[in-house]
């Protein structure tokens, strides 16, 4: 890593692996940013819309009827005053993209999911780190986490892994569960989350 630009560390995560409490306690401990919210309420300014609208999209991918409905033009026949329309797929991810580019360059950052480890492929010091788990492990913090049952956190766990892998496919045309494309990967359920963060800092130091 070159030392004299600030640090970028990304983390994609399984759902219920404990991705963004990892990222907030290795931000806390370095005395660094830690981006998810920032990344949310610039890219609204930026395109206009509300917090809400970008935050349900959060590493998912419009579906093709969705778009077409909100794009198609049918005239009522009571007026109504016009929609702001959502971002595209595309628009969204090159927006966001840039905002988590122009970050990395200023300070040192945690950047969660979004595909960091792609978009700041070129960053000269960058940590990408995959975190993954058991699914049984990861259901039990989902349902514990929501206070919901543990069925509808298996539902909830096996959609959004379904939702990031096609994020992560669409935009980078790879698998996300790929270790090739992480510095590092941890299976939490084994190592532990608060061991994780300490195996991070570890790593962090041995990189030195």
């Amino acid at each position: 890593m070159i030392r004299t630009t600030p640090l970028a560390i990304t983390i994609n995560r399984q759902l219920g692996s404990g991705g963004s409490y990892i990222g907030q306690q290795i931000a806390k401990k370095m005395g660094i940013l830690y981006a998810d919210r920032e990344i949310i309420s610039e890219a609204a300014t930026q395109l206009s819309v509300l917090e809400t609208d970008i935050e349900s999209r959060d590493e998912k991918i419009l579906s093709f009827w969705h778009s077409f409905w909100q794009f198609s033009a049918f005239a009522p026949t009571v007026y109504e005053p016009p929609k702001t329309l959502l971002p595209t797929n595309r628009e969204l991810f090159d927006v966001e993209s840039e905002i988590i580019k122009r970050i990395a360059s200023e300070q040192s950052v945690v950047i969660i999911g979004r595909c960091g480890f792609h978009i700041l492929k070129d960053h000269p010091n960058r940590l990408s780190i995959y975190l993954y788990g058991d699914i049984g492990f990861r259901v039990a913090r989902v349902a514990e986490l929501y206070s919901i049952p543990e069925k509808e956190a298996e539902k909830m766990v096996i959609q959004t892994d379904k939702e990031r892998a096609n994020y992560c496919k669409y935009f980078t045309d790879k698998k996300w569960t790929d270790a090739r494309n992480y510095d590092l990967s941890i299976d939490t359920s084994k190592a532990g989350i608060e061991q994780s963060v300490e195996l991070i800092l570890s790593y962090l130091k041995m990189d030195q």
